[in-house]
């Protein structure tokens, strides 16, 4: 039976005026931001519901829920750290992260290398080589071709026991 384990995550924010668009820790140069009670860190939340489902733990909406004052308007960023410290806790490497960031605009190829390194530090040191971002569109269709949101899915694969296995 093998250690390795798959987590889908998915999540979406609608976009909102007065507010810094941030994806992947990374503050975007763009016109509107995302509604949330956090930062509203789209990717980073997709990722750490991959990464908590691979494992089998509650999802962010458990974990950080949005009706807690703690987590209002909180970097992402941190609660990514918190989600890795759990994975480490259970020893659960991180073998790889992959996200398709899904908006029409801002285009965001070039602010994917500062997405990765600050990806990279909130999941202990994880190797940018192993974290896969990429963005696309809906060609004009669907509420994210509309220019209304940011939707990104993302996968994990984690390896569990890794100390004991050597990965």
């Amino acid at each position: 039976m093998t250690n390795h384990r798959i987590g889908c995550g998915f999540d979406v924010h609608a976009f909102a005026e007065g507010r810094d668009l941030i994806l992947g820790g990374v503050k975007i140069d763009y016109h509107l931001g995302l509604q949330g009670h956090s930062d509203a860190d789209v990717l980073t939340h997709a990722i750490m519901d991959a990464l908590l489902g691979a494992a089998s733990l509650p999802d962010i909406g458990q974990l950080f829920p949005d009706t807690s004052a703690a987590y209002k308007n909180i970097n992402s960023l941190l609660l990514l750290k918190e989600v890795y410290g759990h994975l480490a806790e259970k020893e659960i490497a991180i073998v790889n992260v992959d996200a398709t960031i899904i908006c029409e605009k801002p285009k965001i190829a070039r602010y994917i290398p500062e997405m990765k390194t600050r990806l990279s530090t909130a999941m202990g040191g994880l190797s940018p080589e192993r974290i896969g971002l990429k963005g696309t569109t809906t060609e004009g269709l669907g509420f994210t071709g509309r220019g209304e949101g940011i939707a990104v899915q993302a996968v994990a694969l984690i390896c569990l026991n890794a100390s004991r296995t050597g990965e």
